[in-house]
């Protein structure tokens, strides 16, 4: 009974899992809009910035009751939390200090995981949405805690993407930088990211070819595989043709004999 009604669960949890996940990505893009509109448009009306804040709130929350309801379908949840401590946490954290860098990573990191369940986002997708989205989301937090340092010199969109693309591919041409903590923090993040992807990508295009060298390696066992067989098959054949030439001589010798006895 125990073992049908866990199976019940793990059943229901990947029926969960597999609806909701185009809307939870499909919120993504919400979150991206209301996080971006506030720092684009420096001249925002109060009103503007609090209804994108409550759209961030209310995407972070569906991420959070998304995990919620994974959790009250497992049947093991204890191994579902030791499993999924990094979802916990980035449920957790804007909860603790609800700050919009908060919401942002907490965010991104609830949305990377999802992402990464889905069997049909090959991985070449999710390294190329990874990167956009850091260097999206990076270039806003940036601009966001720059624009208005006193000492700041990412002022313009502009600055923040040249910045946060030459912050992550580990360029760092040195002539934007951030100046305040809180800036330097989302470099830091920028620059473990670009290299985390960097080794992604090089661990692919290394598996790629290793992959192409074994499928040369099998055709070319195969083609000569083949060409032995065809060998072999050619010597089998010119045995029975001298074996059936003997014979042919052996019975012309044979009647040849005959008349003159």
């Amino acid at each position: 009974m125990r073992k049908a009604t866990a199976r019940s669960r793990c059943e229901w949890q990947d029926r969960w899992e597999q609806w909701t996940q185009r809307p939870l990505l499909s919120l993504t893009v919400v979150f991206a809009v209301a996080y971006a509109v506030p720092i684009v448009d420096a001249s925002a009306g109060h009103a503007l910035t609090r209804a994108c804040t409550a759209v961030e709130w209310s995407v972070w929350g569906a991420f959070a009751l998304d995990y919620l309801v994974r959790l009250a379908l497992t049947p093991e949840r204890r191994a579902f939390v030791r499993t999924h401590w990094l979802d916990l946490c980035a449920v957790i954290l804007p909860v603790l200090q609800p700050l919009r860098l908060l919401r942002l990573v907490s965010t991104l990191l609830l949305v990377g995981r999802r992402a990464r369940m889905a069997s049909q986002i090959r991985m070449t997708t999710y390294v190329v949405g990874a990167v956009v989205g850091l260097l999206m989301f990076g270039s806003l937090a940036v601009l966001s805690v720059e624009r208005d340092s006193p000492d700041g010199n990412i002022r313009t969109l502009g600055d923040a993407l040249w910045w946060s693309f030459t912050t992550m591919t580990t360029v760092g041409y040195g002539d934007h930088s951030p100046t305040t903590g809180l800036g330097r923090i989302i470099a830091v993040g920028l620059m473990l990211s670009g290299i985390a992807l960097l080794g992604v990508v090089t661990a692919n295009i290394a598996a790629w070819f290793i992959e192409r060298f074994e499928k040369d390696d099998i055709e070319e066992r195969a083609r000569t595989e083949a060409i032995l067989a065809l060998t072999e098959e050619v010597r089998a054949l010119r045995r029975e043709v001298a074996a059936l030439r003997d014979d042919a001589c052996g019975a012309s010798s044979v009647a040849t004999r005959g008349p003159s006895g």
